[in-house]
């Protein structure tokens, strides 16, 4: 008998780690929150240099941070230097506050994170760059600094050069969500490349995904696979970096050339890593497996700025906003929504209509074409009955995913937004629909809305397992999306990972496998719970907000 292909695999992953009501994808039986993995990791031994707040910053950098949050992008490129980069990883991937209630306290970060477990950790590779030395340096946002786990040689490059690498420490998301943990840590890769994005749009930089290493390359460049660097005490699964995508700020308009073999041929390595979790206890070999069969093989990168735009700009006003660091900063994921609260039908329309692919960020910073629509359970929004409707972020998805339906333009939509009218539902119906959908989570009935995203599915991965990564990348990169213009306009958002799947494609009539749905997402007005205290991110030093 032979071997599963790797996309046969990727479709087996995919359909054992599907909620259905019947049964949830496996999971660990109970949570020991006294023995959660450390949410942050350090490299003892590596030389440490502190970057600068974005309240830090100079006259010239608070004032693009003070920029209207649409129309947000310096008129000039911000210089490359420590300050700036300061900037770019404390409206990213930095804490944002710190959260306590009773003897417990949590972290909150500038990118969102499934149960706030965050397996994103992030790398920065600098060449010329005033203040830190050429090198591999990681980031710890838990004191907002750089440590230098790779100091490379005289002389490596000619140009200046600064990319972002982006790993994931599986383990922290498959320690409370099992077997499904590969598909949030593909989500919190999309939020974090999209944080990433918008931070470096405010700077006057753009971003580009650098295609051309294979993972296991990028693994050695980023020092992620030196397993003498990673010790355990038990099993080397749970301290393990996989390594995920390759970002580079494109300086005075261009790419300098990226060689590893070069950059990495006289370097010294430094550091070692503590520990995520002493005593992991249990196991979860899919996710190894699902991992393999995605890796990247290397292929030429792709300028994300040379893919077609199919979707035609939206003519929905886009009002500017408030302060760029005021959204970014202050984002929160909503715990529960005031279920009478309704949205008001230019904020929903702005809302979507910056979901669309465009020109601006966060796409195209990675280097896929975008394949994700939305479909919405419209439950209180000015002028519109409660139903389901589809944003159709590709054309042809109008006919592919109305299965049951006929997609019907909506008469109150700006002109040029790809919003359809699917069906319209008694409201009681829809919210105990949407409820279940959403493994019975009120926050889903009591939003103004919610929505699935689904995307092309079986015809991506059969080309290349690859693109597995890359679909719940998009994903997780609208929901950062989603996130901010929910901020930005009064409202909040929460995404959630919970729902079933199969149930949801029911609901649309959608058969077979071209389209799947990845990652459901709810807005509406938040309650907030004033029992829970708040402190600032780096109480030591001055507070990061405008």
């Amino acid at each position: 008998m032979s071997e599963p292909s790797l996309a046969d695999r990727v479709f087996a992953y995919h359909r054992r780690t599907k909620h259905r009501f019947e049964a949830y994808a496996p999971g660990p039986p109970a949570l020991d929150w006294d023995a959660q993995p450390a949410p942050f990791r350090r490299f003892a031994g590596a030389p440490v240099v502190h970057l600068p707040l974005a309240s830090e910053a100079s006259s010239v950098l608070q004032a693009a941070l003070q920029q209207p949050w649409r129309s947000a992008a310096m008129a000039n490129a911000a210089p490359v230097d420590l300050a700036s980069i300061g900037v770019l990883l404390n409206l990213s991937l930095a804490l944002t506050a710190w959260k306590s209630s009773g003897p417990e306290r949590w972290a909150l970060r500038a990118n969102p994170s499934s149960g706030n477990l965050h397996p994103v950790e992030a790398y920065v590779v600098a060449v010329g760059i005033e203040g830190l030395a050429d090198g591999v340096h990681h980031y710890r946002p838990d004191d907002h600094a750089l440590e230098c786990r790779a100091a490379f040689g005289a002389s490596v490059a000619a140009a200046p050069l600064l990319a972002i690498g982006i790993s994931t420490v599986m383990w922290r998301e498959a320690w409370k969500y099992g077997e499904r943990a590969f598909r949030y840590c593909q989500l919190d890769v999309g939020h974090a490349v999209a944080g990433l994005a918008y931070a470096a749009a405010a700077l006057g930089w753009t971003l580009h995904e650098r295609r051309e290493l294979a993972t296991p390359s990028l693994a050695s460049f980023l020092g992620v696979d030196r397993a003498a660097d990673f010790p355990t005490a038990g099993r080397a699964d749970n301290e393990r970096e996989e390594a995920e995508v390759l970002l580079q700020v494109a300086i005075g308009g261009e790419l300098a050339a990226i060689d590893p073999q070069t950059l990495l041929a006289n370097a010294r390595w430094q550091g070692v890593a503590s520990t995520i979790d002493p005593a992991p206890m249990q196991r979860w070999p899919i996710i190894d497996e699902v991992a393999v069969a995605t890796r990247a093989s290397g292929n030429p990168s792709v300028d994300a700025r040379q893919l077609p735009l199919q979707v035609p700009s939206s003519a929905a006003p886009m009002p500017a906003g408030p302060p760029l660091a005021d959204v970014i900063l202050n984002r929160r994921s909503a715990q529960r929504f005031n279920p009478r609260a309704t949205m008001a039908a230019n904020d929903f329309f702005t809302l979507l209509a910056a979901a669309l692919p465009g020109t601006g960020a966060p796409w195209f910073v990675l280097a896929a074409p975008p394949r994700i629509s939305l479909v919405l359970f419209v439950h209180r929004v000015d002028g519109l009955e409660p139903g389901l409707y589809l944003l159709a972020r590709q054309p042809e998805h109008r006919s592919l995913l109305a299965g049951r339906y006929v997609a019907e333009s909506v008469a109150a939509a700006p002109a040029g937004l790809p919003f359809f009218h699917l069906t319209t539902a008694d409201s009681q119906e829809l919210r105990r629909l949407a409820r279940a959908i959403h493994c019975h989570q009120d926050i889903a009935s009591n939003a103004c809305f919610a929505l699935g995203m689904v995307a092309e599915f079986s015809a991506p991965i059969t080309a290349d397992p690859a693109a597995y990564r890359d679909l719940f990348r998009e994903a997780g990169a609208i929901g950062q999306v989603l996130y901010l213009e929910a901020e930005a306009c009064g409202m909040r958002g929460t995404g959630i990972g919970c729902f079933f799947d199969d149930p949801f494609h029911e609901v649309l009539g959608l058969a077979g496998e071209s389209f799947q749905t990845l990652y459901h997402f709810t807005v509406g007005l938040p309650i907030d719970d004033a029992r829970l205290e708040t402190s600032p991110a780096y109480p030591d030093r001055p507070t990061p907000t405008s």
